[in-house]
């Protein structure tokens, strides 16, 4: 037998998400108006609260960086974990929060 040939796929040119920074930007729709999307790796040593389900996430996983194509700026970024951002529209919208919690 002979040993598996691994490919690199290349990414289409024509395609509509961009490459940036190693990370691909892509626009979605939330609640009515596009939202760029944005993959990080998770590199920073700083911790994200997650709006989906309030939880962390920690330094080195990676997860979406979400905010409003509006020209939404620094301040209206939100981190989400992958599978957060993919159930957003299942989940409900009254999370409860501890008292230490921060709200938005």
């Amino acid at each position: 037998m002979s040993p598996r040939r691994n490919r690199i796929d290349r990414p289409d040119e024509s395609g509509s998400a961009a490459p940036t920074g190693g990370s691909l930007r892509r626009v979605e729709e939330y609640r009515g108006e596009d939202w760029v999307v944005q993959t990080v790796a998770g590199t920073a040593g700083r911790f994200y609260r997650c709006p989906g389900c309030d939880q962390e996430i920690p330094p080195g996983v990676g997860h979406v960086v979400a905010w409003p194509d509006h020209g939404g700026g620094v301040d209206d970024r939100r981190h989400w974990h992958r599978a957060c951002w993919g159930a957003r529209e299942r989940r409900g919208s009254n999370l409860l929060r501890g008292r230490g919690a921060p709200k938005y």
